[in-house]
């Protein structure tokens, strides 16, 4: 479908509305298109409840180029974004995403992200998940972390990794180096987080305050004078969650400007790293016979350097 008119008799409807019986996509689906600006009205990004009115021309964002509303998103601009493949199998791909590297479409993004470039090499994927704009994507990398991400290539396999998620028999374990040194060799943390009132990041909460659970295991893997590197582990999957409870235990993730200090940012700017040191480096779970799966990869390259430079 190249584009929509609205004619006089649906004249006054809800954008979303209208779409949701036009289109035969569930209203939520409507709503995240709308939200996330791949649809136009009369070339304008509107709201979902903008009143359409008779002769309103509706695109999907890739209409132009052949797209239609069930594969709808923000055309990026710049290339796609590289990654290595680590496994694959008919089921699943297991890969390394490299810092800088968005995972999907979202509000006001509009550069190249890692489903770009997964559904350019995979275009089967298109069709895997539940939400057009994360084609087989079962978890999330920071987009200035790194390290091992699995992709589901079908729907069964999504469906059984999202429920180990959910059970939490996923492995996945990260190397973080922290500013200052820990005075435990290994800890737990479990504040809850919740949006911050600041809107753009978040914030490890009291208990007694409300968020949501969240709990990071760390270990020691090696004490500097001025910093540590950690082994981290996380048994909820929360936003930004190592970054917010290191920062919240009092050692925020070296080149984390958002959740760090005045001290660690100068700290920071004198390292000249242009990333957070956070890399997933262990991933484990099971395949649909029943098999265990676990990868791990070393640090990129930049991290080994910061690891020689620092003291």
């Amino acid at each position: 479908m190249q584009k929509l008119k609205v004619k006089k008799n649906d004249s006054g409807q809800r954008l979303d509305i209208f779409l949701t019986d036009k289109l035969n996509l569930s209203r939520s689906k409507v709503q995240k298109l709308i939200k996330r600006g791949a649809v136009l009205v009369n070339d304008k990004v509107v709201s979902a409840h903008y009143t359409i009115q008779e002769n309103d021309k509706i695109y999907p964002v890739k209409s132009r180029q052949g797209g239609d509303f069930a594969e709808s998103k923000i055309i990026s601009q710049g290339k796609l974004p590289k990654f290595k493949i680590i496994s694959e199998t008919d089921d699943y791909l297991v890969i390394n995403k490299p810092a800088g590297v968005i995972v999907h479409g979202g509000e006001g993004i509009n550069k190249p992200t890692l489903t770009d470039a997964l559904e350019k090499k995979y275009p089967a994927i298109k069709k895997i998940g539940e939400d057009p704009l994360r084609p087989g994507i079962v978890h999330r990398l920071d987009k200035e972390a790194s390290g091992l991400m699995v992709i589901a290539k079908n729907n069964k396999t999504f469906d059984h990794l999202k429920e180990q998620f959910k059970k939490r028999a996923i492995l996945k374990k990260y190397l973080a180096l922290v500013h200052g040194r820990t005075e435990k060799e290994n800890d737990e943390i479990d504040f809850p987080i919740s949006r911050s009132a600041k809107g753009y990041k978040m914030a490890a909460r009291p208990n007694n305050q409300g968020g949501r659970r969240a709990i990071t295991d760390f270990a020691v893997k090696q004490n500097f004078i001025n910093y540590t590197l950690l082994e981290v582990a996380i048994k909820t999957g929360r936003t930004h969650q190592i970054r917010v409870h290191l920062s919240a235990y009092g050692q925020p993730v070296v080149g984390d400007d958002l959740y760090g200090n005045k001290k660690t940012r100068a700290q920071n700017a004198k390292l000249k790293l242009k990333r957070i040191f956070l890399h997933a480096y262990i991933l484990g779970f099971y395949d649909l016979r029943g098999k265990w799966q676990e990868f791990k990869i070393e640090l990129p390259v930049e991290l080994k350097k910061i690891l020689k430079n620092v003291k």
